[in-house]
């Protein structure tokens, strides 16, 4: 899981990769299609689109010459899984440093 997370993590590093997720999650588009807004050479566009599809978060179907690419969603759930999990854990700890917090702010009235 770990080396999931850490896979992951290094793909979504990047603008570029985070914007055809984004866009990817509205529904499957061709490369092309998702080339065009960037400002980027299509050779180095997709450098970042083998990064996501190495690191499991998308797929790609050919059809005739149309490389068509759709999201993953199992490496996103693993990754919300444990940004939910670390969530929690700082919630509460923050949440018993803000009772302390008062608790001492009591004792000083």
């Amino acid at each position: 899981m770990d080396n999931q997370l850490d896979t992951f993590f290094a793909a979504m590093a990047d603008p570029t990769r985070r914007a055809v997720i984004e866009r990817l999650a509205q529904g499957p588009a061709s490369v092309t299609d998702l080339h065009d807004p960037s400002a980027m050479a299509l050779p180095s566009f997709l450098k970042h689109v083998n990064r996501l599809e190495s690191a499991g978060l998308i797929r790609s179907e050919k059809t005739g010459r149309t490389r068509i690419l759709n999201i993953e969603a199992a490496p996103l759930a693993q990754a919300e899984d444990w940004l939910g999990r670390q969530r929690r854990l700082w919630e509460g700890k923050l949440d018993r440093l803000q009772a302390l917090a008062e608790a001492m702010e009591r004792r000083k009235l």
